[in-house]
């Protein structure tokens, strides 16, 4: 890679903590990954790139913030992350874990690794041992990981030779191996750190990162044609695949009002800054059945880096939230600075009504998503179900996603609405479908004819991920799978159902 020169003018001082001690970069351009900070300013080659796009996880590194008086520990991709979103963080890299240990011990995350066999090439080696490190500092060392979580937490990181058995026995077994002097996180040293790091607000002119909404709105007023950015997911690849340049970047997610999920009584309104795993944890304790779709959203270190209200502003037609969050209902909102008036303005409107073409929305010049709310279960009856078909299991974008919530009064459909991504140039909310199935008795012929009208609802295109053929196959077989599922049956063709399947079931 080579690196990206900056000026005197555009560009601003870098300030986080590394192995305890404040480390200060001047002259870093707003559009400079961590991964280029790392590697070219501070020579830390551990940390590698691989695809460049947040997806093999050879970049990671973990990330530390003090939260209420404890350390928070996120496993993110340093490729796509823009390096000043990490101002007044610590940042560790595989170079950092073991450095203090007098005799070259290994922490037991690299031990592990050693143990188990978990590397051949060794190039994917180093995000594999961050992701443990982040694992092994979120459980107390390790305790109570087990198979399923450990292959849910590494699912972000991806190994083209050693393959993952190994490598998952080395997630389990870290709780079992001593933790070596000068490898372990002195905590409340690190959070005091933090706190005077964080006691002086970062000055500069090209990235900017208001601690408060009001403050935000007024940037956002005062620079509109600044990138707006939030985890950098998508951003990131702008810089590194697209090669843009951003003279003013502007970061939602220091604004401390949009970092929480506040509850109430029929909703819940999930800030823009809320990172996507916490987003769809929130999601998850209202609806368990959600939690296999939540991590299957790209791996673990984008969740802990993008969040809901960016992947929705975002607008992509595959971007795997908004079926979901279109047929649960969730409504979005808008604001902007009104200067007249010297307070903040905002208006709300569905979801699917946020966008007008391919990442396209009706957002004005000096308005922000601030908010996306979503109602929450109003009867014990509402069954739903997201689908997200793609070529990987984990770490994958759809080719078709399809998002159902549906409510029976009597054996009639007293309640539907249906997403869909993957089949339109915007998330979708398939209305005719809806149309077809509200008010009627929920059967095998109903279904079949509310099949052939989502078939026929939209013309999805062939590209890398699917052709249009299997697209609209899928859209009408996930609806089928959907009536199976309702019946508490699976892997049934709807055609093959007789009259006496049909009497057993009632």
């Amino acid at each position: 890679m080579l690196a990206r020169m900056s000026t005197e003018t555009s560009a601003q001082t870098l300030t986080f903590l590394r192995r305890g001690q404040p480390v200060t970069l001047n002259n870093v351009a707003p559009d400079r990954t961590l991964l280029e900070v790392l590697r070219e300013d501070l020579h830390c080659t551990g940390t590698k790139e691989g695809c460049g796009e947040g997806d093999c996880g050879a970049c990671t590194v973990v990330l530390g913030e003090a939260v209420d008086g404890k350390l928070e520990y996120k496993a993110i991709n340093s490729c796509i992350r823009l390096a000043h979103s990490v101002e007044g963080l610590a940042v560790w890299t595989v170079e950092d874990i073991s450095a203090d240990a007098p005799a070259g011990e290994l922490h037991p995350a690299q031990e592990a690794m050693v143990q188990c066999h978990g590397s051949q090439c060794g190039f994917c080696t180093p995000g594999f041992v961050m992701s443990l490190f982040g694992m092994y500092q979120n459980t107390d060392g390790g305790k109570g990981i087990d198979r399923a979580q450990a292959q849910a937490d590494l699912s972000g990181n991806l190994c083209r030779c050693t393959g993952y058995r190994p490598i998952l026995d080395a997630a389990q077994q870290m709780v079992d191996l001593p933790l070596p002097a000068g490898c372990g996180v002195n905590e409340a040293q690190t959070v005091a750190a933090l706190q005077v790091l964080n006691k002086k607000k970062a000055d500069g002119a090209v990235y900017l990162r208001p601690t408060t909404l009001a403050e935000l709105l007024q940037q956002r007023a005062a620079h509109p044609k600044a990138q707006v950015v939030a985890g950098c997911t998508d951003v990131g690849l702008w810089v590194t695949k697209m090669h843009k340049r951003f003279a003013t970047v502007l970061d939602v997610t220091t604004a401390r009002e949009l970092r929480r999920v506040e509850r109430y009584p029929n909703h819940i309104a999930i800030g823009a800054a809320v990172n996507l795993t916490e987003a769809y944890d929130a999601l998850v304790q209202d609806r368990p059945q959600l939690k296999t779709f939540a991590q299957r959203f790209a791996g673990l270190p984008v969740r802990n880096s993008g969040t809901l209200g960016g992947n929705v502003a975002n607008g992509s037609p595959i971007g795997d939230s908004m079926p979901l969050l279109i047929a649960l209902g969730a409504s979005v909102v808008l604001m902007r600075w009104d200067a007249r008036k010297g307070q903040i303005a905002h208006r709300e409107l569905p979801l699917e009504d946020l966008y007008t073409g391919y990442r396209t929305n009706v957002m004005k010049a000096d308005e922000l998503l601030c908010w996306v709310k979503v109602p929450l279960p109003q009867t014990s009856s509402e069954f739903m179900r997201v689908y997200k078909i793609s070529k990987r299991f984990d770490d994958d974008i759809s080719a078709v996603c399809l998002a159902i919530q549906m409510t029976l009064k009597e054996g009639v459909v007293q309640h539907i609405s249906i997403g869909a991504g993957g089949v339109a140039a915007t998330p979708v909310r398939a209305r005719r479908t809806e149309a077809a199935l509200w008010g009627q008795t929920w059967t095998t012929d109903t279904v079949k004819k509310a099949t052939e009208a989502l078939r026929a609802e939209f013309q999805p295109i062939s590209d890398m991920r699917a052709s249009a053929h299997y697209r609209h196959t899928v859209l009408g077989n996930l609806l089928q799978r959907f009536w199976l599922e309702s019946q508490g049956l699976q892997h049934i063709n709807l055609d093959n159902l007789n009259a006496a399947t049909l009497e057993a079931l009632a």
